[in-house]
């Protein structure tokens, strides 16, 4: 594949909702579906496929991901933690999301201020560092691509049996990579829930 950085850093380029692009006024869950379903369709595998729907919205509201709409109405803040959500999901559990969520939720939300901080700088913060770790993160899939190429040349019967082997190993190790991330991910988690519990959501009376 002579072309292969072009093709590799086209599937590498991120597209974040700048803050200033999520409108600052109460939006119905149809109009945050289709934000989202718009602003994040390159980050789809499949033409089909769902960015945001009302049931995922009402799943997040119920497990506590995401606080309730005011008069069926969704915020900037809301549209923060929604856009959060949907990069964590890929790889965390509903419950690691939850306590991850939970102090940004109680004290940055609706548009309270921590320190004169508020949830559109936290937003602004971490898509400036994704950012800025873009260029890295490309080069290191680059290198491992370029590494695991022709690996088996020698010992394949064919240039496509070769050119399988190949990918199997690009794989893997990207594989490996984010299983290592997910474990230190994980023990971060478990460490900020073991020294902050959760707090006990009111359970509804029948």
């Amino acid at each position: 594949m002579d072309n292969y950085k072009d093709w590799l850093y086209a599937l590498l380029k991120t597209e974040p909702i700048p803050p200033e692009d999520i409108p600052d006024i109460g939006l119905y869950m149809d109009q945050v579906t289709t934000l989202m379903d718009t602003r994040l369709a390159g980050s789809k595998r499949y033409p089909d496929d769902k960015i945001l729907t009302k049931t995922m919205i009402n799943n997040y509201t119920k497990n506590h991901l995401l606080p309730p709409s005011d008069k069926k109405k969704y915020s900037r803040e809301h549209v923060f933690l929604l856009i959060m959500i949907y990069y964590l999901k890929s790889m965390l559990s509903i419950s690691d999301i939850q306590s991850l969520l939970e102090p940004l939720s109680e004290k940055y939300f609706p548009k309270n201020e921590e320190n004169g901080l508020t949830l559109s700088d936290i937003y602004q913060k971490i898509i400036d560092d994704n950012t800025a770790n873009e260029e890295y993160i490309s080069e290191d899939i680059i290198k491992t691509w370029e590494r695991t190429r022709n690996s088996f040349a020698e010992h394949s019967p064919s240039t496509e049996e070769s050119e399988y082997l190949d990918d199997f190993s690009f794989i893997y190790q990207l594989g490996y990579d984010i299983y290592i991330r997910k474990q230190i991910i994980e023990k971060l988690i478990d460490k900020r829930r073991k020294e902050n519990p959760p707090k006990k959501k009111g359970s509804k009376k029948k």
